[in-house]
């Protein structure tokens, strides 16, 4: 019995993890409508090289962000900062998303504990609501 119970612990923990690394709160429609400020500098573009929406390439292609680990797509140059943080750990979700897009480089330099951390990324999504919105578009157009 108790093996069952570690075998049940286990995958409840991975369902778990899976669940709120993919999870949004906010409205997919309203986010799409708020992406459309983000295009001048992001394209989402799937694996196939199909267009999702069409944008910018000064950021990285935003395909499949639930889940990825910060500072990782190939062939974009990030700033030291945002691969730090990588390193570190973050794993973009819906928790660190949010803030980050309100104000990149004061993200980075309270999640590095580095006064002197830098984002690239100067655009800040004004509203919380509208950067929720945002991720839950992200994840509604995003690999599953």
């Amino acid at each position: 019995m108790n093996k069952n119970v570690v075998a049940m612990v286990a995958l409840i923990s991975s369902s778990t993890a899976a669940f709120a690394e993919s999870h949004a709160s906010g409205d997919p429609a309203e986010g799409e409508k708020v992406f459309r400020q983000c295009r001048s500098c992001h394209m989402i573009q799937d694996a196939d090289g199909n267009d999702i929406q069409k944008g910018g390439q000064v950021g990285p292609n935003l395909y499949g962000v639930a889940g990825r680990t910060a500072g990782s797509v190939d062939d974009f140059r990030y700033s030291d900062a945002m691969v730090a943080a990588g390193e570190a750990g973050l794993a973009w979700d819906e928790e660190h998303f949010v803030p980050y897009v309100q104000d990149a480089t004061g993200f980075l330099r309270e999640y590095l504990d580095d006064s002197s951390a830098r984002g690239k990324m100067t655009y800040r999504v004004r509203k919380e609501e509208d950067a929720i919105n945002v991720w839950a578009y992200l994840v509604s157009v995003g690999s599953e």
